[in-house]
Formats: C-alpha cells, sequence, structure tokens
C-alpha cells in the first residue's frame, strides 16, 4: 500500500481559512454503508441518530501554545509546546534558524523565559521560570494549524475549542466537535441518544506527513489519552441494547479501537500510536463524524479505514466538485461504517 494512493489535489480556495459565522453553520456530506451520498447542512447530523445511540466525544482542551520569543544571540524562535512534563518544564518543537543548544536561555514577553534542557527525539525539552499553563494564558497564541497561513485572533480561542472541552493539554483541536454548540447537544440528549467523553490530547504530530513509500513502515505519533470505566459501560450497554456507538472525530475512533486492543472493550490510560489504514478491522465504532482530511495523511487512511478506500476517495471527489469547505474550520462528513471496508484497499490496476 503506497502512500501515492491517497494523494488528491485540493484547489487552494477549499482550505477554510476562517470559522463559519455560526459554529453549526458547515455543510454535512452524509456517507451511507453502501456508499450513497447526502448533501446536507451540519444540523442534519439530528436526522442521523437515534434513540439508543451513544454519541463519544473528545473533551481535551487547546492550550494557547505557540510563543514567540528571542534568544540570547538576538534572533527570532518560536516556540509550540507539545507536552507538559511538569509544572514548569515542557517539550516543545522550535523554529529558529540555528536550534539552541543545551543551557541557552530564550526570552518571551513579561519577563518570562526559559533554558533548554536538551533534546527528547525530535523534540526540546525546556525548564521555563514561571508555571507553564499561567504563562501560556498570559502570552501564548492559539496553535492554529500550517495551513491556516495567518496569524491567530481574539476569535480563535473560543471557536478553535469546543464547547464541552475540559481537560487541558491539546495543541490542536479536535475539529469535528467544532461544529457543535450545546443547544445541538442538548437536541441530540432529547431524542433519546446519550453523550460519552473520552480524553486524547492531540499533538503537533497530527500534521506531520507520511515520509515514507510504504505504508506499513510508517511510525505512529503517540499521544496520551484517557478512556474510563464509565465510559467503557455506556459502550457495552448501547451494544447491549442495539444501538450505535458514534465517534465524533478520528481522535475519538482511536480512543476506542485503543482502549478495544485486545478485543473487549476496557479503561485504559496512556499514550497510544495505533495506526489505522485500510485493512483494519474495527471494534467498536459504528459510525464516524469527521472533518475532510489533508491528502497523504494518516487521517484521510483512517476513513477509507473505516468507508472503503473507494468509497472515501470518490466522496472527497465529488465534495471537491460540490465546493466543500476542508480541514479544520471546514465542513464535516457523517459515515455509517462499510462492513465491507476491510476488502476495499489499494490496488494498482
Amino acid at each position: 500500500m503506497r502512500l501515492d494512493h491517497f494523494r488528491f489535489q485540493l484547489p487552494d480556495e477549499l482550505i477554510a481559512r476562517q470559522p463559519t459565522v455560526e459554529r453549526r453553520g458547515s455543510r454535512l456530506l452524509a456517507l451511507d454503508a453502501d456508499g450513497a451520498i447526502q448533501h446536507q447542512q451540519f444540523v442534519n447530523v439530528l436526522d442521523h441518530v437515534q434513540s439508543g445511540d451513544l454519541l463519544v466525544f473528545n473533551n481535551t482542551k487547546v492550550i494557547p501554545a505557540r510563543l514567540f520569543g528571542k534568544k540570547e544571540t538576538g534572533g527570532s524562535v518560536e516556540v509550540l509546546i507539545e507536552r507538559i512534563v511538569d509544572s514548569c518544564t515542557a517539550q516543545a518543537h522550535i523554529r529558529a534558524s540555528k536550534s539552541p543548544k543545551i543551557g541557552a536561555q530564550l526570552y518571551f514577553e513579561e519577563d518570562f523565559s526559559a533554558q533548554m534542557l536538551g533534546r527528547v527525539n525530535d523534540l526540546f525539552e525546556l525548564k521555563f521560570n514561571a508555571p507553564v499553563l499561567e504563562l501560556l494564558d498570559q502570552i501564548g497564541h492559539m496553535p492554529l494549524p500550517p495551513y491556516i497561513d495567518r496569524a491567530d485572533t481574539s476569535e480563535d480561542k473560543s471557536r478553535y475549542q469546543t464547547v464541552y472541552a475540559e481537560q487541558s493539554g491539546a495543541v490542536a483541536a479536535p475539529t469535528a466537535g467544532l461544529h457543535f454548540d450545546q443547544q445541538l447537544l442538548a437536541d441530540i440528549k432529547a431524542k433519546g441518544a446519550e453523550l460519552a467523553f473520552v480524553t486524547l490530547h492531540v499533538g503537533a504530530g497530527t500534521f506531520q506527513p507520511v515520509r515514507v513509500d510504504n505504508i506499513d513502515e510508517h511510525q505512529m505519533h503517540s499521544e496520551w489519552l484517557e478512556v474510563t470505566d464509565s465510559v467503557c459501560q455506556q459502550v457495552i450497554e448501547t451494544k447491549a441494547r442495539g444501538g450505535r456507538v458514534i465517534a465524533v472525530g478520528t481522535t475519538s475512533v482511536r480512543c476506542l479501537e485503543t482502549a478495544a486492543s485486545t478485543g473487549a472493550i476496557a479503561t485504559f490510560e496512556g499514550e497510544t500510536d495505533i495506526f489505522i489504514y485500510p485493512g483494519y478491522q474495527f471494534k467498536v465504532v459504528d459510525a464516524l463524524l469527521t472533518n475532510f482530511h489533508l491528502s497523504e495523511s494518516t487521517l484521510l487512511m483512517l476513513v477509507c479505514a473505516f468507508s472503503g478506500y473507494t468509497t472515501i476517495m470518490n466522496a472527497y471527489r465529488e465534495a471537491m466538485t460540490e465546493r466543500y469547505r476542508f480541514f479544520s474550520y471546514g465542513d464535516a462528513m457523517f459515515l455509517t461504517h462499510n462492513p465491507n471496508a476491510a476488502k476495499d484497499i489499494p490496488s494498482d490496476e
């Protein structure tokens, strides 16, 4: 299975660089298990939710993880916090003309500073002179994805965040959840469906390109997640009554499928590097709400595994023809699992 199987050419104007006026203002492409497509508005997601279903959301909270500062030499430096180690220590990506050496000081606004302690794989470990979360709250910028090629604004502080975000730690939003407002969540419960919340702190690695031609050789980035016992019980009870487990976003999929990696869903807390691509057999998720993903990305591979490679690539072509908006601030898809998806894999024919 080659990387170029998952390549498509997206017109630049279809990249959503701004959110819609209202959270629910996006469009929705609904894709049935047999590949039939409906073009709808996002509020029509209610038409796809049934009494007895369980919708699983990722309640991670995006931290204002991007910092701009100076090196001791006066050169500019950009820091993107990836992971908080303890109250004053974090691991980060650094952009600068030259990488800082061990012991080097970095200086930021409001007399904040950090010392470079060393490298942890591709990350720099930094010791700050103040608690990291307090520092970020004061001078940090929202870490917009690289394809939103503009400076962050005050609006992004609320719109690049779900309305149910609780657990701080993500440096990228679980974007399928950005479409929901509180009224829509209430309407879903009024239909007799249940809500459940897992946590996966989305890392910057979600935007890293796949760098190998052979998909089997790709090393997936690791992210921390938690699936509680109460969520496991909700899943078990939903299946028992004939309801569907609907994952809101690929991060919720990764949570649920990691927790069920041994066959039956069980409490899980820790790191996951699960890589879901065509041929994968899903254990928990029956339907998926997701945005449109980058060409050649692991997230595109995940949805191809869920609905079938041919089906998804055809749907993406139609979405481009119909001028859907792509990526984080873009439109959404509602996918019903195709039980034959594992057989629908890329072919060289």
